[in-house]
């Protein structure tokens, strides 16, 4: 999966043969997961037409600041290029011809295309596509130099032969690299590009009997959350869980499943000593059945006992074991809950620990919000509102960002 996957793509297209290409482009971008929009100049419809690139990429083409099919009535329809470039992600104009080109260096506003560019809020890329030339002349390396100094990135082009029938360099280059590129760029980008972060979530189920176990109500869906934005901060993600409903597809993700205390112990050992950063956020059974029976307990008598005995400490093993991981516990508390926190970050021996009180209503098991407390090794704690748990995720990477990125 892409890195491009969910993202807004707003593809500008100029007039320029290289035009052809776009309709690959278009389809390249959705098969990579992404939301494509296409805005074009009104010279560009020589070269392909809004039919192709809009059945392509599933929403109408934009070419003009009024819908064509609404020019000759009395209630026609504004093409907004605010909201155009508000929605975009990441703009891409490719081709990029030299005329554009100079016109977006200086600032010319005169197609949608061009307000749309200087209402973009988002990274642009540019990929040039002209003769020869063209490419070499004085005023078109002029106008590479003011768009990049503007912090726009552009896309080299590539050598070959040329429209004109030359062989050199202005030869747009070719869709697969226009993504390769930007994909490239952004993961370049990325805080956490070429870090490993391990994560746990879920509940464990400890067995009684082949039908019966011991667990609790835990959802996982804060560890899934805390996963997906550590992928996207350019994590590569080990996330070992335990039973659970959550999905997850992020391709810098690697879901490692498990059911009982002692497999996730076992699962997260084989992955801490490579890990930069380790998040245990599952709700593991403290204690599991003595014995476990091989078949069915029949009911019998009016009273059952079953004797436990402890789990292995999975968080205190790792405070135990680690050097240079950053390491994060969560604490549930239902009394004492800062005491007992605090309490739980030295005697594990972690950087940083997350509070939840089943005491604040929205938090807890089953919910898809959470208000917690963030205390630090440094004893800062910072309190948080109520917020959604993917939020609270992206928080909570931040502030590890914050602590390791110093």
């Amino acid at each position: 999966m892409s890195i491009l996957k969910d993202k807004n793509i707003l593809l500008g297209i100029t007039a320029g043969i290289a035009a052809y290409k776009s309709a690959n482009l278009v389809r390249l971008f959705i098969k990579a997961g992404a939301n494509v929009k296409v805005v074009m100049t009104p010279a560009s419809k020589d070269f392909i037409t809004p039919l192709t690139l809009s059945t392509l990429s599933k929403n109408p083409v934009c070419s003009s600041f009024v819908a064509e099919d609404e020019q000759n009535e009395d209630n026609q329809v504004w093409n907004n290029h605010v909201d155009l470039g508000l929605w975009a992600d990441l703009f891409i104009i490719a081709p990029a011809t030299a005329n554009t080109m100079a016109k977006m260096a200086n600032g010319v506003c005169d197609n949608i295309l061009l307000a749309t560019y200087l209402s973009a809020k988002c990274p642009v890329y540019f990929a040039p596509a002209m003769d020869l030339d063209m490419y070499q002349h004085a005023s078109t390396k002029a106008s590479f130099a003011k768009l990049q100094s503007y912090g726009n990135t552009m896309i080299p082009a590539g050598t070959g032969e040329l429209a004109s029938g030359l062989i050199g360099e202005g030869r747009m280059a070719e869709p697969e690299a226009i993504i390769g590129f930007i994909e490239k760029d952004i993961l370049d980008q990325l805080p956490l590009r070429g870090q490993h972060v391990l994560v746990t979530a879920g509940p464990t189920y400890e067995a009684i009997d082949p039908v019966r176990f011991i667990g609790n109500h835990s959802s996982g869906k804060m560890g899934f959350e805390i996963a997906k934005a550590a992928a996207n901060l350019g994590a590569e993600v080990t996330l070992v869980s335990g039973p659970t409903h959550q999905t997850i597809d992020h391709y810098l993700v690697t879901l490692k499943p498990v059911v009982s205390a002692e497999e996730m112990y076992n699962e997260v050992h084989k992955h801490f000593s490579t890990a930069h950063i380790a998040i245990l956020s599952a709700a593991v059974a403290d204690y599991r059945p003595k014995e476990v029976a091989s078949q069915k307990i029949k009911k019998q008598s009016a009273t059952f006992t079953i004797g436990l005995e402890k789990t292995k400490d999975i968080l205190k093993s790792l405070g135990a074991l680690k050097t240079s991981q950053f390491l994060v516990g969560f604490a549930l508390e239902t009394n004492n809950e800062l005491e007992h926190a605090k309490g739980k970050l030295k005697a594990k021996n972690l950087d940083l620990i997350v509070l939840n009180s089943l005491q604040d209503k929205g938090a807890g098991f089953g919910v898809s919000t959470n208000k917690v407390t963030f205390i630090t090794s440094a004893n800062d704690i910072i309190e948080q509102e109520l917020k959604s748990k993917a939020d609270v995720a992206k928080d909570l990477m931040q502030l590890i960002l914050k602590q390791t990125h110093a």
